[in-house]
């Protein structure tokens, strides 16, 4: 017999039944990747990658409830229950809580939709209840190239325009391609925001993921009015953009806040594998592309091939093949138990939802969902009815749940 807090832990992880019997894991506890991977390159600790799989106990089921929807990239809830969609090509669709159209807002600056890039994350102000602004980031035309924008207003009363629109901030540099902006928005409790730059693809740019001076390939740390937050872990450092909080990224898309420990989580794109699982800490060096766990799309190494360097972070978790990590989320509803406080990581290339069990800040159990749907799963978030919700790239909203 287990020791009572040994049984209590297996539990919370989903390995033990109500009734106290332990259940088979998926293969008997192996990995859910089958999958080769493309390199030889090891982990630097046990449980990094291909970590036992696990299944969810109880009978859970995606339904389409919306299905019209243009690119959306960002899913967000609206106090009462409601949702609000970005589309890449420039609006923001408001769906009512059973996916039914409701509103369309439009009148939002130019947007370059290309590539990855178009009208990106969207978030809502920690007061929206009674002030009603939106904070929104997108791809954006500039003398140096495009760049990221991050843009607020306020939602005007018949939702279908915003008002009072105004720019906040714009990474830099500029640069000619269309790839790899990353960009998640997330508040802090003091209501300054954080958000996730990538280092836009070309070779001929990455590396100013590892320059101070290029808030690309970054996690900023802005105020409302797009400064930096004061005391930040290189205000005072010559050469330092004040507001850079973390760099060395490469195509961050997901970003939320753990519940249980309060701190702030990411999910990032390698290329052909490296995809990373980071816990975003102040001042920390996430290596790109200096270190990965991934290998160019030729088959060749990144830079020197190495995986692990001093003064660099290593991630939490990472694949290999990748899966293409999108948008992440902290399940906190209540209609699956079993979920509370899991990680759900929307995969597009990997073309279904990773439930990942973390304990202690590991990875202790990995689980792969809906992958007979064949779809790619931008966008996740826990609906005020306690089911979980995601977009797909096909367009359309999904409720998962019993």
């Amino acid at each position: 017999m287990l020791p009572t807090f040994s049984r209590k832990i297996l539990f919370s992880l989903g390995l033990i039944s109500t009734f106290g019997t332990a259940y088979a894991q998926q293969n008997d506890g192996d990995p859910v990747e089958t999958k080769s991977p493309n390199s030889s390159y090891q982990s630097a600790f046990k449980g990094q990658t291909r970590i036992a799989g696990v299944k969810t106990k109880a009978a859970v089921s995606a339904t389409v409830i919306a299905t019209d929807l243009k690119s959306p990239f960002g899913l967000r809830v609206l106090p009462d229950g409601r949702f609000l969609i970005t589309e890449k090509g420039g609006t923001m669709r408001i769906l009512k809580a059973n996916g039914q159209a409701d509103k369309t807002i439009t009148g939002l600056p130019a947007v370059v939709f290309q590539g990855q890039g178009g009208l990106l994350d969207v978030n809502l102000d920690p007061a929206f209840a009674s002030n009603r602004m939106l904070y929104w980031d997108y791809a954006e035309a500039g003398a140096g190239g495009y760049v990221l924008a991050i843009a607020k207003g306020k939602l005007a009363a018949d939702e279908t325009k915003i008002e009072n629109i105004q720019v906040i901030y714009r990474n830099s540099p500029g640069y000619s391609g269309t790839l790899q902006y990353g960009s998640r928005i997330l508040f802090d409790k003091q209501g300054n925001l954080f958000v996730s730059t990538g280092e836009r693809s070309g070779a001929d740019i990455r590396m100013k993921a590892q320059d101070l001076g290029a808030s690309i390939g970054k996690v900023i740390h802005i105020t409302k009015e797009g400064k930096p937050v004061a005391g930040g872990p290189f205000a005072g450092k010559t050469g330092a953009l004040p507001e850079i909080f973390a760099y060395g990224f490469r195509n961050p898309e997901g970003m939320d806040w753990n519940p249980v420990t309060g701190e702030l989580w990411e999910a990032e794109f390698g290329p052909r594998g490296g995809d990373e699982i980071n816990i975003i800490r102040a001042g920390k060096n996430y290596g790109w592309p200096v270190i990965t766990y991934g290998i160019e799309y030729s088959g060749s190494k990144v830079g020197d091939g190495i995986q692990q360097k001093d003064g660099m972070t290593q991630p939490v978790y990472y694949w290999d093949p990748s899966i293409s990590p999108a948008g992440i989320t902290f399940y906190t509803g209540n209609a699956i138990a079993e979920w509370k406080n899991n990680l759900f990581v929307g995969g597009l290339g990997g073309s279904h939802i990773a439930r990942l069990v973390i304990l202690n800040d590991k990875v202790v159990g990995e689980e792969r969902l809906f992958k007979d749907k064949g779809e790619r799963w931008r966008a996740l978030v826990t609906g005020k009815d306690g089911n979980l919700y995601g977009v797909t790239d096909s367009g359309k909203l999904y409720r998962i749940g019993k």
